[in-house]
């Protein structure tokens, strides 16, 4: 079976396509049948070879977590049809992401580090060393950019430029911020510490709904709860969970997606390490290991199993 680097399905009703960095869009008016292939991407940037399984461990997490949340926000999923598949409504993206911090970890630490004490407008006390927890999870918003990086964006900026009202980003901060509590407990059930994640929200017919995915070793930074303690009292990097060990690969071989710099080659080995290593995350999150799936078209399954359901 080889990764699925992209769809190119044509359904019947279909209205319309988009290709996001990892996902293949499939629209029919008011309803989105979105396809996690395995492409993987690092700081923005969509890396040139795809890893075997990753969509459906990423879109497996999402359907149990998004399930799991869904009586504290509506969310956007109608039917998981196929491993790789979810259908929901198509919603209105709101153009930023709500990130929510419960740890100094990641870019934050990396500002923190660069004497920088305040992140998206949000003031961070001094004394912290990274991994350290923050006195509240704080929010700490960015720019969703069609292309390019994202951007670090405060609340007073995207309210100034009427990128959201008001009164719909004060309901997504209480969004994100019970979504987050939810997350910890889930991750505490894991045996896992929620560092950091990300939230998407778009709206269909004036309501807010929770889109895309939820609380994935892509969009969410998670430690180990056996040994953080000592970890953090010696000074020791933490024991993550995430897609970080990607990105670390990347800075070791001088890449961080900035203008002039080249991808890394990623060796059979590589992409087999990390294809390990997302199976071995579906594990720790949900409790049961990755089933292998029988030698079929991947293609051919999904595309099946997508026209059996919208019939």
């Amino acid at each position: 079976m080889a990764a699925i680097k992209e769809t190119n399905f044509k359904f019947p009703g279909q209205t319309g396509f988009y290709r996001g960095k990892v996902r293949d869009v499939y629209y029919f008016g008011d309803r989105m049948v979105m396809v996690a292939t395995d492409r993987i991407s690092a700081f923005d940037v969509v890396l040139p070879r795809a890893i075997d399984d990753k969509g459906r461990v990423l879109n497996q997490i999402a359907a149990i977590n998004l399930e799991a949340t869904k009586s504290l926000v509506p969310n956007w999923v109608q039917a998981v049809p196929d491993p790789n598949v979810t259908v929901g409504f198509r919603c209105e993206t709101f153009p930023v992401e709500m990130v929510v911090r419960g740890y100094l970890s990641g870019h934050a630490a990396r500002e923190y580090k660069a004497d920088k004490r305040s992140v998206c407008g949000v003031p961070l006390p001094d004394g912290l060393r990274e991994s350290d927890p923050l006195p509240q999870p704080i929010i700490t918003p960015t720019t969703k950019a069609k292309v390019g990086h994202d951007e670090d964006i405060s609340r007073e900026e995207i309210l100034r430029r009427k990128l959201i009202s008001e009164e719909d980003y004060s309901a997504l901060e209480r969004y994100a911020l019970a979504l987050f509590k939810k997350g910890t407990e889930l991750a505490a059930a894991r045996g896992l510490i929620l560092v950091d994640t990300k939230y998407e929200f778009g709206k269909h017919n004036g309501t807010i709904y929770l889109i895309d995915e939820v609380h994935t070793p892509d969009s969410s930074r998670y430690f180990y709860r056996e040994g953080y303690d000592s970890r953090q009292a010696k000074g020791e990097p933490q024991k993550q969970l995430s897609k970080e060990f990607v990105r670390q690969w990347l800075i070791e071989n001088n890449f961080q997606g900035k203008e002039g710099q080249r991808v890394p080659e990623m060796t059979d080995a590589i992409v087999a390490s990390i294809a390990d290593r997302y199976r071995e995350l579906y594990q720790q999150m949900t409790g049961a290991r990755l089933e292998p799936l029988p030698d079929q078209n991947i293609l051919e399954r999904i595309e099946r199993n997508i026209v059996n359901y919208l019939k």
